[in-house]
């Protein structure tokens, strides 16, 4: 298992809010964290409908105008914040993959684990 990586402090995501990490530097982000109220959870960008299309049209884009679905903004796919399922559009049945995360008591959340070496 690799170390830890940061990648930010509670106070600089807003609530609810999104924020996309490029943890790997490999020059996008490979992932996007989404805090709603304590709940903090950590997923793959990357819409379950069809291969790798990143999530967001616009830098931190990830969530719809209310902040209460995670938003695929080219397949118009919504998922639950918290299972990260599709609720609505062309990926019924599937959801998105979640990354582990770990937020400390100092609130500085990092990302604990890569699948197949990213995020």
């Amino acid at each position: 298992m690799s170390s830890p990586i940061f990648l930010v402090h509670l106070d600089a995501m807003p609530d609810p809010g999104a924020r996309g990490f490029d943890p790997h530097g490999v020059g996008h982000d490979t992932m996007f964290v989404v805090r709603n109220g304590t709940g903090v959870r950590a997923w793959r960008n990357a819409c379950p409908h069809y291969g790798d299309t990143p999530m967001a049209w616009r830098k931190d884009a990830y969530l719809n105008h209310d902040g209460s679905r995670i938003v695929c903004h080219a397949h118009a796919a919504q998922f639950d914040l918290v299972s990260g399922a599709c609720l609505a559009g062309p990926c019924l049945g599937q959801s998105l993959t979640q990354l582990a995360l770990n937020v400390n008591a100092r609130g500085e959340v990092f990302l604990l684990t890569c699948e197949r070496g990213v995020p």
